[in-house]
């Protein structure tokens, strides 16, 4: 079971819970809500990650496992190719799914890089729950930002998180408590990632 693996392997972060279950159709789901009904599933605990905020208050984001070497081909292909640094991107996927494929936030943002569906349409990401769709086109996504933003790392990942247009309102990063708190996730683990 790789995910009671993985789970162990994260042992004494803070945790959220992960619901798993099939449908009537064979299709396997993973979420942050408890399925509905009578739904038979399984519960795994995972570190905090930017789509679950009623933890992220209790990771010490100086002190959790680092993750360097999932996805370690694709990431490295896609740096080069966007010309994005390499621990930033993995900042961001650490902050926003802690590296699960399958996350899907309450909001509708799905995969590693937590994808919204308009963004997947505009990138063309046809599959978000695929590693690799998924981490070239949060990719793309980010370099956009960071081009946008004059390489500002602070203002795109403000605007990873609550959208471009929401930083160039308010001149600089938004005072939403969520954007705010992620802008300082995103630049703790963007300096352990290249301290690594």
């Amino acid at each position: 079971m790789a995910m009671g693996v993985l789970a162990l392997a994260w042992a004494g972060a803070a945790v959220a819970q992960i619901y798993k279950w099939t449908d009537a159709e064979g299709i396997v789901h993973y979420s942050s809500e408890k399925p509905p009904g009578e739904q038979r599933f399984r519960a795994f605990r995972f570190p905090c990650y930017a789509s679950d905020p009623t933890c992220s208050a209790r990771v010490d984001w100086e002190n959790v496992p680092l993750n360097t070497g999932a996805f370690p081909d694709i990431i490295r292909e896609v740096a080069l190719v966007h010309q994005v640094d390499e621990s930033l991107i993995r900042a961001i996927i650490h902050a926003e799914s802690a590296y699960q494929p399958d996350a899907k936030s309450p909001k509708g943002a799905q995969g590693l890089m937590q994808l919204m569906p308009t963004t997947q349409a505009e990138l063309g990401v046809g599959d978000p729950y695929d590693p690799v769709a998924n981490i070239e086109g949060g990719t793309r996504y980010l370099a956009g930002l960071l081009g946008r933003f004059d390489g500002n790392v602070e203002l795109a990942s403000a605007a990873y998180n609550a959208g471009a247009g929401a930083v160039e309102r308010h001149g600089g990063i938004p005072p939403y408590a969520e954007t705010r708190e992620y802008v300082r996730r995103v630049k703790i683990l963007h300096r352990r990632y290249r301290q690594n």
